[in-house]
């Protein structure tokens, strides 16, 4: 089965003046992430805008994405959603599109036992061919629901399509763990973007990154530096990304992604979908020329 490694994109929903699906820019973003070299394609997740889609949003979207890419990289679609019906629903949708796997956060906003998060894990990976690959995801600050070490490892046990997951809590430990499962061939990739190049030289297998969007360059570097051993060119690389991920992050980082590939030529538009706040005129002017202050294409090491 096919696992995710390197710098895995999960990328914006871009819309248009009327506020539904911008079906070109997306075609136009996931063309730019094939160009510049990064490894796989994750749409409607976080950065995505996820929980603000409707189901059939969410379905034109990995359609679009999987039809662009035909094959060229990865697609893995995240398929969590507010219930278990759609979450199988959009589960099963990936696999009769071509996706090549999905993600799936935990359930979100009500609290959930351990025993519920396994039942919740094995009913969704068992709704799909047994050979599809199925990477749990955790980001607790967001969803409420955390993944233990005994939860992932017994659905990995139980589940052989669970091959991994990417977990978005800065917890070296704990990712450190889940490295253990399955005789150390669990797949793990952070989110936190900061930790990319430490989780890769602790054994993990990348980053799940919506900076990367942005900072395609710097994201391939590390990563070319990290496969051939150059371990202080891929420290360098690290820290110069760290400041300007900061400034794409400091009011509404999904806001700033879509400024900024507007600004590049990909999006048309750069609006996010209410309850989500736009960054204002004066904000996106301040952003872009911070930015461009940092020379932030400009790759080190």
């Amino acid at each position: 089965m096919k696992k995710l490694y390197g710098t895995v994109v999960p990328i914006v929903t871009p819309f248009d003046e009327s506020g539904k699906i911008d079906v070109g820019s997306l075609k136009n973003l996931a063309e730019y992430i094939i160009e510049s070299g990064l490894q796989c394609i994750y749409p409607c997740g976080t950065t995505g805008e996820m929980c603000l889609l409707s189901e059939d949003e969410r379905k034109l979207v990995v359609e679009t994405v999987v039809r662009q890419v035909n094959h060229r990289i990865p697609v893995f679609a995240q398929v969590g959603a507010m219930t278990e019906k759609e979450t199988v629903e959009l589960a099963r949708h990936a696999v009769k599109t071509g996706c090549d796997g999905i993600g799936v956060v935990t359930p979100i906003y009500f609290q959930i036992s351990d025993r519920g998060l396994v039942d919740f894990y094995v009913r969704v990976a068992q709704s799909v061919p047994s050979d599809f690959p199925v990477y749990l995801y955790g980001i607790p600050q967001n969803a409420v629901n955390d993944i233990s070490f005994q939860v992932a490892q017994e659905v990995a046990a139980r589940c052989p399509n669970i091959v991994g997951m990417k977990y978005s809590y800065p917890d070296m430990t704990r990712l450190q763990e889940f490295m253990l499962i399955n005789q150390e061939t669990f797949s793990v990739l952070v989110g936190p973007d900061h930790l990319f190049q430490a989780v890769v030289a602790a054994g993990g297998d990348g980053v799940v990154s919506g900076n990367a969007m942005v900072l395609a360059e710097h994201y391939r570097g590390i990563w070319k530096a990290l496969q051939a051993g150059e371990w202080d060119v891929a420290r360098k690389i690290q820290r110069r990304t760290n400041v300007l991920n900061r400034i794409l992050c400091e009011k509404n980082n999904i806001s700033a992604y879509k400024v900024m590939l507007r600004e590049k030529g990909i999006l048309c538009f750069a609006a996010v979908r209410a309850p989500l706040e736009n960054l204002s005129v004066e904000e996106e002017r301040d952003l872009i020329e911070r930015m461009r202050e940092l020379d932030y294409t400009r790759v080190i090491g």
